[in-house]
């Protein structure tokens, strides 16, 4: 774990997520390296199934923080994302100041100074200790910091980009009763977007943009061979580059790199060492989730499976 130590390079970001399964790119090491040395949020953007949510994930693991998720949807609002009062706590309390009401007056010799009184018990309804605080509060009072991630942004209402604002610009947000919170050290933040909304322009001026698409097939073979070491390096070469054209296809869904690992284990537990027509029909329903996509692809099938395994012996 190197929680608290400054990442020294964009190498041993790629070096420091290889270490805990993540098989990062060029390009996904350099936004990370540079988020903390600029101290900016990235804003992960691509299909799903492609490690955006798994990115964050790694980070926290690697770096040895605490991740704290905000899953988002639509209708969120701040007290579900940011805090809410203990509204049980402070009926708890109203009883306790009702029971106790003649020790609290007690010696008041006026409405004014009575009022006074109650006015000042009055305060600590409003305290922090009646705050139950959600994901976003939450990741600026880490004292050792965190990863934040707030997943699937795109999800959520075009208003509530504006409750991120200032967190995202100042890593601090005002609560009217208590005034401002600041972190008392900074989240390492990632926001994650599958496209489903286009995202407002102040949003993304206060965040790193990062793409991350299908890899290339060398780096989706690696990606294998971390997350499932049981199959063989034909195997691999052969799955990735049948995948790749299936991707070439018009379909309602291309198969991603989450949808490559399940297979890989499929293939593993019925031991198979390289792709083969029968093995293949088999198994395309964890690649494919839509029968439509099935019967497109499944003419292809067999072209397909020998074009792979040319590749992956001569490869």
């Amino acid at each position: 774990m190197t929680a608290n130590l400054p990442m020294q390079s964009i190498e041993a970001v790629t070096a420091g997520l290889a270490s805990v399964g993540y098989i990062a790119s060029r390009q996904i090491a350099t936004a990370v390296y540079l988020a903390e040395k600029i101290e900016k949020p990235i804003l992960v953007e691509g299909p799903a199934g492609v490690g955006k949510t798994e990115l964050a994930k790694a980070l926290a693991s690697w770096r040895g923080l605490q991740m704290i998720r905000m899953q988002c949807y639509e209708g969120l609002d701040e007290a579900k994302a940011l805090y809410e009062w203990k509204y049980a706590k402070q009926l708890l309390y109203t009883q306790i100041l009702k029971d106790k009401l003649g020790e609290v007056l007690g010696g008041a010799q006026t409405l004014t100074d009575a009022l006074g009184r109650l006015h000042d018990f009055g305060d600590v309804f409003f305290s922090k200790e009646f705050v139950e605080p959600r994901p976003l509060l939450k990741a600026l009072e880490q004292p050792q910091g965190c990863v934040l991630l707030v997943d699937e942004i795109d999800k959520s209402d075009a208003e509530f980009e504006s409750l991120l604002l200032e967190i995202l610009s100042d890593y601090q947000v005002t609560i009217p009763e208590l005034g401002t919170i600041s972190a008392t050290v900074k989240p390492l933040v990632l926001l994650t977007s599958n496209g489903e909304r286009d995202l407002s322009d102040a949003l993304k001026r206060r965040c790193l943009h990062l793409h991350i698409g299908f890899p290339e097939q060398r780096l989706e073979e690696r990606i294998v061979e971390s997350r499932v070491p049981g199959a063989g390096e034909t195997l691999r070469r052969q799955m990735v580059g049948f995948i790749n054209q299936i991707r070439a296809l018009d379909l309602k869904k291309l198969p991603s790199v989450s949808e490559t690992i399940d297979w890989a284990r499929v293939l593993v537990l019925l031991q198979a060492s390289e792709l083969d027509h029968q093995t293949v029909k088999d198994t395309l329903n964890v690649l494919l989730k839509y029968e439509a996509d099935i019967e497109t692809a499944l003419p292809q099938v067999s072209g397909f499976v020998a074009k792979a395994g040319r590749e992956g012996v001569f490869g």
